[in-house]
């Protein structure tokens, strides 16, 4: 299969016509790129996993054009996605709802419950709009760094899917929020840009969960994500960071430290990438600065952040790239 890069503004006809004959599309969203099948078809939906290597068990995400659409993919729906839904849709909130009819267990990963989302993205929106809501988990390899940009699809995908919708780099830079309206207590299984704090005054209660299931509810509850293919390592402080770096180079290695602008400053000649200064800056550019040092180091070591808001968010993405290895 060849893979083609093509422009949204003169493809979305023709990617809608592939998603309603079964094939698989790759599209922008504000968070990662996504790799969507008609979430209706069981057929299509499997070729989602076969392209990833993605396990069985991981739930996709149902993508949405209009808050409408919720009532084709999902039942027994509360009043409080309504409310979420003008405060935060189309953005990075994904919501657990009770599966409807329509949804295939292919997508759910054999659970009841389904993850809804619509995505802030012009052309994420139009293709659904002109096709079907859309199943899709981020466009990559299983387990490897997630893509915000087509070029990352591509390197990872190429022959695996027939066209990538290039909509430039993604503006957050990190997965939705996951937030589960079918527990008890509404509770945060995935952290992402819309944080605990921002929730609380519409839900009145959040609770946040890092528990692993037997049924996943959410994607990345259950797995080692967004690795690059080096050993890759967290810091909790630039000093550490900096001997671990000195030790993996006398050893011949290349290593590269990933850190916030002003740690940047501290590492003299030692190779390394700034991902900004803020939060919100460093979500952005995390995932990019992992594909480019997979390319040409062998150690990657990031600095760690904060365990608040967006900070935690982020640091969720790093800690599961790095396994859990902490220099």
């Amino acid at each position: 299969m060849k893979t083609l890069i093509v422009d949204p503004k003169s493809y979305i006809d023709k990617a809608a016509e592939l998603i309603l004959k079964g094939e698989l599309v790759v599209f922008p969203t504000e968070t990662v790129y996504g790799l969507g099948a008609d979430a209706f078809n069981p057929d299509a939906v499997e070729k989602i996993f076969e392209a990833k290597g993605r396990p069985q068990d991981n739930p996709l995400i149902v993508h949405i054009s209009r808050t409408e659409q919720v009532e084709s993919v999902a039942k027994d729906i509360p009043k409080a996605f309504y409310t979420l839904a003008q405060r935060f849709m189309p953005g990075p909130l994904t919501v657990i709802l009770p599966k409807g009819d329509k949804i295939p267990y292919t997508v759910t990963a054999g659970g009841d419950t389904v993850g809804v989302r619509m995505p802030d993205n012009v052309w994420a929106r139009a293709l659904i709009s002109a096709s079907r809501p859309l199943a899709a988990p981020s466009a990559n390899i299983s387990k490897h760094i997630s893509p915000t940009t087509a070029l990352h699809v591509y390197e990872d995908l190429n022959g695996r899917v027939p066209i990538i919708l290039d909509g430039g780099a993604c503006r957050v830079g990190i997965e939705s929020t996951v937030l589960d309206l079918t527990a008890e207590i509404p509770t945060i299984l995935r952290p992402g840009a819309i944080t605990a704090d921002m929730l609380a005054p519409i839900l009145g209660e959040v609770t946040a969960s890092g528990t692993v299931i037997k049924t996943a509810k959410s994607p990345g509850m259950k797995y080692q994500h967004y690795a690059p293919g080096v050993p890759t390592f967290t810091a909790q402080e630039m000093l550490r960071a900096i001997a671990e770096y000195d030790k993996f180079a006398a050893e011949g290695l290349r290593p590269v430290i990933i850190a916030r602008e002003v740690s940047c400053g501290m590492l003299g000649n030692r190779a390394h990438i700034s991902v900004g200064s803020t939060g919100e800056e460093f979500a952005n550019r995390i995932y990019a600065a992992l594909h480019d040092a997979e390319k040409c180091y062998d150690r990657i070591i990031v600095e760690e952040l904060g365990d608040s808001g967006i900070e935690n968010s982020v640091m969720n993405r790093v800690f599961k790239a790095a396994g859990g290895h902490r220099v």
